[in-house]
């Protein structure tokens, strides 16, 4: 076991924990868990003592699936609110002959200098290019000589009042956040690879409330816009015009239903209770037709907002997502999009759904951000590592818990 890292995410429906580890350059799922989540909206924390619950709830069905107890996590946050500015950094080099992570933790910190407000915080910075003297556009500068390091970073930062109520709920549930990063940069990541790197890019993220499109230039998260409809509005859609409960309405949106109704079958139906006690018969083309019609209007809508971001040329647009696992996605994917677009598509065995794709993805973004800064750093300790069986020692805590984070900002 080399690398072992853990992401969580808060949403509305659930909490998702995602433990991994790194070997040899790949992934290999160590435990992933989705748990019923309350007190939570849009990422955002509405009730802390039932949030706190949910997420001790998802962290005890990891701490039993693993034989001993995670206490540090990379935080998923949302992107509401963000923003994104260029910002510059310079630093001497601590040794000519060779720039070390030093180095680079150096210049990013300097670039951040000055440029946040009282009301937000760093999540996080993402070098567009170093430059070594006068050599320009350097993607990893470590290794080369040189005397003066600069860097042109996008600096992304959120209001501290939400994110303190993220990092309080998770300091409460007995976690230690060491990290955190958007959710829209998770996605990101876990679709991440060297065309992507060097495109501009959309990354469209439906979730139970909301959907989050981002745009990306070059692996890096310029834009990002929030639509106030979700997966949600599928269930509310088939509850009203079934006449049933919301509970069965996400039944038969997640068990039944296709994306396209020209390619449900007639002949498949299925009993449900309705809300005054009659059972109906309901046909899986009925039901789809309904999801097909709010699907579409998801993707219209976000179509637009990209149109709005940016009028760059994109190049390709990832969807993603736990309502993108229903059966034909792809195909009204390319009916709105063309065949530029694609639904997600994980091949981590042990998270192969596209409700992880954030959690699972921090961790890769956090490992990345390590490589660039010349740090190792796993997750758990070495005799977690040897026995796999500890799973109820104390669990420690940071009563300032903001300056941890943030101090692991700039020491990872």
């Amino acid at each position: 076991m080399d690398n072992v890292y853990t992401g969580i995410e808060l949403g509305t429906n659930s909490v998702k924990v995602v433990v991994v580890s790194k070997h040899d350059g790949t992934y290999h799922t160590l435990a992933s868990v989705s748990s019923k989540s309350n007190g939570i909206r849009n990422g955002q924390i509405e009730d802390t003592k039932l949030a706190v619950a949910s997420v001790r709830k998802a962290m005890k069905q990891i701490n039993d699936m693993l034989g001993f107890k995670i206490v540090k996590v990379i935080a998923s946050i949302p992107p509401t609110g963000c923003m994104m500015d260029i910002v510059v950094g310079s630093c001497d080099v601590i040794d000519y002959d060779a720039i070390t992570g030093e180095d680079v933790r150096c210049v990013l910190k300097d670039a951040l200098t000055g440029h946040i407000g009282e009301e937000y915080e760093v999540i996080t910075a993402s070098p567009i290019s170093f430059k070594v003297d006068e050599v320009e556009n350097i993607k990893d500068p470590k290794g080369m000589p040189g005397k003066v390091l600069e860097a042109k970073v996008v600096v992304s930062t959120l209001p501290k009042e939400p994110l303190y109520r993220i990092l309080e709920v998770l300091k409460l549930s007995g976690l230690e956040t060491i990290d955190i990063a958007f959710s829209s940069t998770g996605d990101y990541y876990t679709i991440k690879n060297d065309k992507y790197d060097n495109e501009v890019g959309a990354i469209i993220d439906i979730g139970e409330l909301s959907t989050n499109v981002s745009v990306f230039n070059r692996g890096i998260q310029i834009k990002n816009s929030l639509i106030p409809i979700g997966s949600f509005n599928v269930d509310k859609d088939l509850a009203y015009i079934f006449k049933i409960s919301l509970d069965e309405a996400r039944k038969l949106k997640e068990n039944f239903a296709v994306s396209v109704a020209s390619y449900a079958d007639s002949n498949d139906i299925v009993s449900c209770k309705t809300n005054t006690g009659e059972v109906k018969e309901i046909s899986q083309v009925g039901v789809s037709k309904v999801v097909q019609s709010r699907v579409d209007e998801i993707l219209k809508l976000a179509k637009n907002e990209i149109n709005n971001l940016t009028k760059r040329e994109i190049r390709y647009i990832i969807v993603t997502g736990g309502l993108s696992e229903l059966a034909g996605f792809q195909y009204i994917v390319e009916n709105v999009f063309e065949l530029r677009a694609k639904v997600c598509n994980i091949s981590v065995m042990g998270i192969r759904h596209n409700k992880y794709s954030s959690a699972f993805g921090v961790t890769k973004y956090f490992d990345d951000k390590l490589a660039l800064r010349g740090k190792n750093l796993t997750m758990i300790s070495d005799s977690d590592r040897d026995s796999l069986i500890t799973t109820d020692r104390k669990v420690a805590t940071n009563n300032n818990i903001v300056n941890k984070v943030f101090g692991h900002f700039f020491d990872n």
